[in-house]
């Protein structure tokens, strides 16, 4: 009998290591391998916005576990390496080093890349992006030598990023072609906090504002010229306008990738041989409901990655169960922290809980609470989570007053 060929994991990013961290707590004995293009240790994403650009954490404190945990625990991390080709009749992963990978079963935990500005200009010195840990060097590295920052997007990792940026004293501004701040994430309430928020910080705003190139002098950029004439100097630009889904690996295989890796409510593509996780996924949920028209949605989040990886692994050793983890975010911009339970659609009604500089926004869809967003109130987010969870009716009013009691209802006690 030949020897197993385990899981290959195309990926090692937040849901890839989750899922090989996993399988091995379930009691999975066969090989797994785990494939990364990049260079470094697995590590966390999110803090290279925030503390890691801010000097508040190290290279070190990044890494998701220390090197000798891989060989502990028989994972074998092959970084360095991208996946190119899948031969699923062989069950092949086909590496960018020319060697193949043979799997019992394959993992695609590709993730997600930055969506490139199309726009003149983008090639000069100066403008940057931020996807990775290598970005987060470069980055800090030119922050450190900046005078004046542009930020083209006001996304989570743009107004993360201008907040850093604005901490150190230099001069922002954020272009955003939305009406408002994380227009297609929040509530316009939400919004505006954050709006009135990063110009206290001492940002600018340019808001309906369109890009039609990044100017620059002698091979480095110097400003960014808009739709309307005008231009914005700086010599530091940040693009930060969304991400796409790596799906090009699947498509090629000829799985359904329109927007995403299709896979089925546990996980699976059509080929039973391999399932998607992560930010490169698109997976139907309840939580969508009304959202999508098919139901399905892709989530490029931490949770999001973590629970995937921990479901999927609990299929692959003998325990399979639907995913359906209720979806949550956070984001620290400056001296405030957004956290938000569920999931929101632009129809969404809001009404605010709350006053002042904390307060949150309960979103409903079709008179169903679909998500909450709250600022600097920690305990709304953590009753909101559990509302959601259970699917607890709520109404508007009951959310709005600040007499009722959410906590005795999320504790099943009203």
């Amino acid at each position: 009998m030949s020897a197993a060929a385990g899981v290959v994991v195309a990926g090692a990013g937040q849901a890839g290591f989750q899922l090989a961290a996993s399988l091995r707590e379930g009691g999975f004995r066969d090989p797994i391998t785990l494939v990364g293009d990049e260079t470094a240790l697995p590590y966390q994403r999110p803090p290279l916005s925030k503390a890691y650009l801010a000097g508040k954490t190290d290279r070190e404190g990044l890494f998701l576990r220390p090197p000798g945990f891989f060989a502990e625990h028989a994972i074998a991390h092959r970084p360095g390496l991208r996946a190119v080709a899948v031969d699923r009749d062989a069950r092949r992963l086909q590496l960018s080093d020319g060697t193949a990978l043979p799997y019992d079963h394959l993992v695609l935990a590709t993730g997600a890349r930055n969506r490139p500005l199309p726009v003149p200009g983008v090639e000069l010195a100066g403008v940057r992006q931020l996807r990775g840990l290598a970005d987060a060097d470069v980055l800090k590295a030119a922050v450190a030598e900046a005078r004046a920052v542009v930020v083209i997007g006001a996304g989570f990792i743009g107004l993360e990023f201008a907040a850093v940026a604005a901490a150190r004293g230099l001069p922002v501004t954020v272009i955003e072609a939305a009406e408002r701040p994380m227009a297609r994430a929040v509530s316009s309430e939400m919004g505006e906090f954050f709006r009135r928020a990063h110009a206290a910080m001492g940002v600018r705003f340019a808001f309906g504002a369109g890009v039609t190139a990044i100017v620059g002098r002698d091979g480095r950029a110097t400003g960014v010229a808009l739709a309307d004439g005008s231009e914005r100097a700086a010599d530091l630009v940040l693009v930060g306008i969304g991400v796409l889904p790596n799906r090009e690996l699947a498509a090629e295989a000829g799985l359904p990738a329109e927007d995403g890796v299709r896979v089925d409510a546990f996980l699976a593509t059509p080929d039973p041989a391999i399932s998607a996780i992560g930010d490169c996924a698109r997976f139907p949920i309840p939580f969508a409901h009304g959202l999508t028209p098919d139901g399905t949605v892709r989530i490029e989040s931490v949770q999001n990655a973590i629970d995937q990886g921990r479901c999927l692994a609990a299929r692959l050793t003998g325990k399979p169960a639907a995913y359906g983890a209720l979806p949550w975010f956070w984001s620290d911009q400056g001296p405030h922290k957004l956290q938000i339970a569920g999931l929101s659609g632009p129809g969404d009604a809001g009404v605010v809980r709350g006053t002042g500089d904390a307060f949150s926004v309960f979103r409903f869809r079709e008179g169903q609470l679909s998500a909450v967003e709250s600022v600097d109130r920690a305990g709304d987010h953590m009753i909101a989570r559990r509302l959601l969870a259970a699917g607890t009716p709520l109404t508007p009013d009951q959310a709005e007053d600040l007499g009722f009691d959410l906590k005795a209802l999320a504790m099943g006690r009203v």
